[in-house]
């Protein structure tokens, strides 16, 4: 049966992670709705910024992804980036690792240096060609795909390497998997339906605008894992127009973009439009993942216009 939600009081500021004890993978486990972010690395060795983007969110959510060379495009290593997190002050990173820049070796190289540096949450995918990127003549590995590298983590966690070489000390991950959420993929939901044969933790979805259309990917998931849908804050009717015809797994009704065309605040319609999504989200999902474009300047503004923090 699919994931459903049991939606949650009203939670003051810092109450969600600051406050709590519980590790992100104790909180999958309840009925809690929770709340995920997301921060890109530098393209650059200043992490300074970054940083403070992590701090506009972390006393309010539940972890808090790494992107991966997000979008084919350079960036510092999620992993070196999810450790400077927690020497500054955040527990929770989500250490993105996509199959695209690694082989086998690499990637077995990179879980275990994130377990040895304490990285709890993992989230694993495939990854934009390059030819999406700003290194468009670099060579895609893809030795792996998502799902064998899944298969490799639940080996690696059993104490063996890929090739059943035994390990000295074996890590233990929170793991979550990428999906997008439109049922009429169909190939995609048998594509979820393999990673879901191994030990995950989470289901982190492309960005919802159509809680009809999720609703009924929710009833062709056979899952209890715990689904938390994406929000993306519209920006602008050009954005919206972009992502509808360019963005695989992202559908946004005629009503949306006709909504934005005519605000004179996109911006501010855009963050209305996101607080209503969550709200129609609580009922039937586990949680929300913020993605903006940019960064978390109004994710807290956001969610208490939903009424998820005070």
């Amino acid at each position: 049966m699919a994931s459903k939600a049991i939606p949650k009081t009203i939670i003051s500021k810092n109450e969600v992670h600051m406050g709590s004890k519980s590790t992100f993978k104790e909180k999958l486990k309840t009925p809690q709705f929770l709340v995920t972010g997301e921060v890109s690395p530098p393209k650059g060795v200043d992490f300074s910024p970054a940083i403070e983007n992590m701090k506009m969110i972390q006393g309010f959510v539940d972890a808090i992804n790494v992107t991966d060379n997000q979008c084919a495009t350079l960036h510092m290593s999620s992993l070196a980036f999810a450790r400077l997190m927690i020497e500054n002050g955040y527990s929770e990173p989500v250490m993105q690792l996509t199959c695209r820049d690694r082989n086998r070796i690499g990637l077995q190289a990179d879980l275990l240096g994130a377990a040895a540096l304490g990285i709890p949450n993992l989230l694993v995918m495939s990854g934009d060609h390059p030819k999406c990127g700003d290194h468009p003549t670099a060579k895609a590995v893809y030795d792996l795909d998502s799902v064998q590298l899944l298969k490799t983590i639940s080996q690696l966690k059993k104490g063996y390497d890929f090739s059943g070489n035994s390990l000295s000390g074996t890590p233990d991950f929170c793991v979550g998997v990428v999906s997008n959420a439109d049922p009429n993929e169909r190939l995609q939901i048998m594509k979820l339906e393999k990673k879901l044969s191994f030990d995950v933790d989470f289901i982190q979805t492309q960005a919802i605008f159509d809680i009809e259309k999720f609703k009924e990917f929710l009833e062709k998931v056979d899952t209890d894992v715990p689904i938390i849908a994406g929000i993306i804050p519209i920006r602008s009717v050009q954005m919206a127009r972009y992502m509808d015809n360019n963005i695989p797994g992202i559908s946004i009704p005629s009503e949306i973009h006709e909504r934005v065309a005519a605000s004179a605040d996109p911006v501010a319609e855009g963050m209305t439009i996101a607080a209503e999504l969550i709200e129609q989200l609580k009922p039937v999902c586990r949680g929300v993942h913020m993605m903006p474009v940019g960064a978390h300047t109004y994710t807290e503004k956001i969610l208490k216009q939903a009424n998820i923090l005070e």
